[in-house]
């Protein structure tokens, strides 16, 4: 299978992460047929918060983060959408501008797909219908999970939960850090912090031994300290 087959969205293998499963070979050719596959680079926007969305985005490699802008004019990091994702489909469904800015923070590569093939499969498909509800509850489901975590736990336990995360689902590279580098402003964005707080805490992670940083690069040690910490220990 050449490349080109492979982008196809009745042969992609991303498909499989999402709702997009659901739909039958003949929509999913129809699909394929009207997306755009785009090279989106590391720090490129892919949306703003408050467009007016005309389809939706597929994540096929590489991860961008959504945040929000509150009201003092700090970034929210609430989700980072990985390889498999779909992004902006609320806005699509629900005919609201967006609610989040989606920015890469690695070189990505997406298909956008127009909003009028979403919709006219969700009035066909109601298997497809379904699985978006699913991945929409999915979405709520964390959005409780942020929440509850930024009212219960401390800065540290937020940031030592976040390495964590950040090894479990990205990994880690041959030297031991993390596959997925992000900047301290948005370690601090993610659990909803200062920079500065999240700079004093790394280095106090680093100084017990329970990380090593290069430059941007963090690398987790002991990973047991981390989980402690987490519990309360």
């Amino acid at each position: 299978m050449d490349q080109g087959d492979q982008s196809r969205c009745e042969n992609c293998i991303v498909r499989q992460f999402n709702s997009l499963r659901a739909m039958s070979k003949a929509e999913l050719k129809k699909v394929s047929d009207s997306k755009v596959t785009k090279k989106v680079k590391k720090g490129e926007s892919l949306f703003e918060e408050g467009d007016k969305l005309d389809g939706v985005f597929c994540v096929r490699e590489g991860v961008s983060k959504l945040s929000k802008l509150s009201a003092n004019g700090k970034d929210q990091i609430v989700k980072l959408a990985n390889k498999g994702e779909v992004m902006g489909h609320r806005s699509v469904i629900a005919e609201e501008s967006s609610n989040l800015s989606a920015i890469a923070v690695s070189d990505m590569e997406v298909c956008f797909i127009p909003k009028d093939s979403i919709i006219h499969t969700l009035n066909q498909n109601p298997n497809f219908a379904v699985e978006v509800l699913r991945h929409m509850a999915h979405d709520l489901k964390e959005a409780d999970d942020v929440i509850v975590n930024m009212s219960q736990k401390t800065v540290k336990q937020r940031i030592a939960e976040a390495f964590i995360y950040l090894k479990n689902n990205y990994g880690e590279n041959d030297e031991g850090f993390l596959n997925l580098t992000l900047s301290r402003e948005d370690i601090a964005n993610v659990v909803g912090t200062a920079t500065e707080s999240a700079i004093r805490i790394i280095s106090e992670f680093k100084k017990k031994g329970i990380i090593k940083t290069s430059g941007k690069k963090i690398g987790v040690i002991d990973e047991k300290q981390l989980q402690d910490l987490i519990e309360g220990f």
